[in-house]
């Protein structure tokens, strides 16, 4: 293959990813205009109509949807290898790219990766928080950062953390003016503050379990958030009862800031892992991140 026509191909991809000219022009550091032109030379040699335009947006037709599954696997290849270089210099060095929710970067990935920037500066870490689940390969991350449980039975999971557990809680002036729930069915007669997992759009039904009995429920209220740091704040200021991680009302309860309730409802339940494809070839930049990750007891 001619040498220009590995980067068309390599322009095209970035805009089919980006879904954007504006995006992946700015991504490959070149003009607009010069991105136009280089996909539609690639589609006259090719005779066949790639992507879709519109004013508003930009999507594989069926054949560049073909051609996409052909070009993903084999840059990810070529990137894996690229990777695997790095065996050769002295120091390790790369790009990790990691997809995880906003409690596990706070409180177990910026701690590690904190330490791991000042021992290897040559090792980049990106960090891609969000509440929902992304195709890690589709995306090209390294690896993502679920709880155990959600994780695919196809992926390498690493434990990072201990067992976790949710915790409902609300200020005492808010208990001062509603019963205190004693039942998952005794939320519905109050305020809650609920999650929006941003990526998938939903909102999330709070999860609790006793002897065996699992419940999910519903519930309602004045406000909707997509960050649980927002939430601990909202139920301290006495706008309802919020559900979050109880490692992040804890600093709150001493002092009584914050009241928990419905505690035996809420069991331990498996915590955070790394997860990545079995069949990814591991760079040495990223093995040492997933050492500085591994939950030791």
């Amino acid at each position: 293959m001619r040498r220009e026509n590995m980067a068309d191909l390599t322009m095209f991809l970035a805009v089919a990813e980006e879904a954007s000219f504006t995006g992946a022009a700015k991504k490959l550091g070149i003009s607009q205009s010069a991105l136009s032109h280089t996909v539609r030379r690639l589609e006259t040699r090719l005779g066949l109509r790639l992507l879709t335009r519109t004013t508003r947006s930009v999507a594989p037709t069926e054949a560049g949807e073909r051609l996409l599954e052909t070009l993903r696997p084999a840059m990810n290849d070529i990137d894996d290898r690229l990777a695997a270089l790095t065996q050769l210099r002295e120091r390790p060095a790369g790009t990790v790219r990691i997809t995880t929710s906003d409690h596990a970067a706070e409180t177990i990935l910026w701690p590690a990766i904190d330490r791991l920037a000042g021992e290897y500066p040559d090792i980049n870490v990106e960090l891609n928080v969000e509440s929902g689940f992304t195709d890690i390969v589709e995306g090209r991350f390294d690896a993502g950062v679920r709880l155990g449980e959600s994780i695919a039975k196809d992926m390498v999971a690493v434990r990072i953390g201990p067992r976790l557990r949710m915790a409902a809680a609300a200020s005492p002036a808010y208990f001062a003016r509603h019963a205190v729930p004693v039942i998952p069915q005794d939320l519905s007669q109050h305020r809650c503050i609920n999650l929006r997992m941003t990526s998938a759009g939903g909102i999330y039904a709070w999860e609790f379990e006793k002897e065996g009995r699992e419940l999910r429920v519903r519930v309602e209220g004045q406000l909707v958030l997509n960050r649980t740091s927002l939430i601990v704040k909202a139920a301290a200021a006495g706008h309802g009862i919020g559900f979050v991680m109880e490692d992040q009302i804890a600093p709150l309860l001493p002092s009584g800031a914050l009241v928990r309730v419905l505690e035996d409802w809420c069991p331990l339940f498996d915590g955070h892992h790394l997860y990545y494809p079995s069949r990814r070839q591991i760079s040495p930049a990223f093995r040492i991140v997933i050492d500085r990750l591994r939950y030791r007891e």
